[in-house]
């Protein structure tokens, strides 16, 4: 696979998260129960992916193997710093 015609989607169910699918499947190759969970999905973006395209928070050969292997990607938000925990954990006892 060198080049993919692909949709983004996000959800409002969780921030940062996406689904990556190839335009030519859609969303038929995503089982039922991730799109359960994921909520209605929004196109966010359409794009081309090739190896070499450099992506801000996936890892583009894991992206291009999971479309070509089982349809579909799934980008979960960052882990949060610890550091940043704490300050929420703060002000939650305040």
């Amino acid at each position: 696979m060198t080049k993919v015609l692909c949709d983004v989607y996000k959800t409002k169910k969780k921030d940062e998260t996406y689904l990556y699918v190839s335009r030519k499947d859609a969303l038929s190759r995503v089982p039922e129960a991730l799109l359960e969970q994921f909520g209605k999905p929004e196109l966010a973006m359409t794009m081309i992916l090739t190896p070499e395209k450099k992506l801000a928070r996936a890892d583009i050969d894991k992206v291009l193997k999971a479309l070509d292997e089982q349809g579909f990607y799934l980008q979960m938000p960052p882990a949060k710093e610890t550091y940043m925990l704490d300050l929420f954990c703060k002000l939650d006892k305040e």
